[in-house]
């Protein structure tokens, strides 16, 4: 059987069509709300998927969401370490920060990483603005506590009146985890943390965390034992269970704190699946793993 250029052009606008028409309720439901996105892993370092990614962030806006982008920069960070002579160390899964390797992080998260993400976004036709947790004092950090690690932080408190005047006049923040304490000594602060926060204090209707793994697994090893959607307290149960082990451990215990927060609900997506935030939030079958407050409906 052979398909002429016709029949193929026509299947094609047929699925752009369907695609559409299932995004309709889905952008009538969130417009005019904000979804917080945490941008990182592989989607960062390729140049195709970095390009998409913004290419969707855009997308959100135009059709009516008010996207706000959080990201970190590990890998670039590693690289101008290493340019610098500073040996990248890591303790408990945690970048031991000196003055020396802070000072790094500073100029790289909220210089190089954060500047080239806005200008993408810009380019793509979005207006975005670029900020860290020092900008109106959006974020105040205070030691994470572990001995030995240095200038890393957490949130202790936020300040989002800018975010939400800048996201109410159509722009785009782009946010890096780097903040200070009262006394105005700069922190690192794990950049799924401090979007975990933001939406907690924006009333966000979303959280999405690009992660390098296609979501919760039953399996680690096997992406097809993949869990679509649970509530808080089955999540605390995978933890407990081990299911949810390892690096995943932080990132569902962020989603989870912000859902008690107020935040309607938090997903874990893999950011190396080419328009992966889209295919979450604007398809009935999603993409990665769903984590909701108990009784939240569809």
């Amino acid at each position: 059987m052979t398909m002429n250029f016709d029949t193929l052009q026509s299947a094609d606008d047929t699925t752009r069509v369907r695609v559409l028409s299932e995004a309709l309720p889905y952008i009538q439901r969130f417009a005019g709300r904000i979804i917080v996105v945490k941008y990182g892993g592989a989607a960062m370092k390729d140049s195709s998927l970095k390009d998409k990614v913004m290419r969707d962030v855009v997308f959100l806006a135009c059709v009516g969401l008010r996207p706000v982008l959080v990201h970190g920069g590990g890998p670039e960070i590693n690289t101008w370490l290493d340019k610098l002579g500073i040996e990248a160390q890591f303790k408990n899964g945690l970048r031991v920060t000196d003055a020396a390797t802070m000072d790094v992080v500073e100029m790289v998260l909220v210089g190089r990483v954060n500047k080239e993400i806005v200008s993408l976004i810009n380019q793509a036709g979005g207006s975005a603005v670029g900020l860290c947790g020092k900008d109106g004092n959006l974020i105040k950090a205070r030691p994470q506590g572990d001995e030995g690690i240095g200038f890393v932080g957490e949130v202790s408190a936020t300040n989002v009146k800018l975010i939400a005047a800048l996201v109410a006049d159509g722009y785009i923040p782009v946010i890096s985890s780097v903040a200070a304490d009262e006394t105005g000594q700069a922190y690192n602060i794990n950049a799924d943390t401090v979007a975990g926060e933001l939406a907690a204090a924006l009333d966000a209707e979303k959280l999405i965390l690009m992660t390098d793994t296609a979501g919760i697994l039953k399996d680690y090893k096997d992406s097809s034992t993949l869990i679509p959607k649970v509530d808080i307290q089955e999540a605390r149960n995978l933890i407990e269970q081990g299911i949810v082990s390892g690096g995943m451990i932080p990132k569902v215990t962020c989603c989870v704190r912000s859902l008690a927060q107020g935040v309607k609900a938090a997903h874990i997506i893999d950011g190396r699946i080419p328009h992966s935030l889209l295919l979450e939030v604007f398809t009935d079958a999603g993409i990665g793993s769903m984590i909701v407050a108990s009784g939240y409906r569809m």
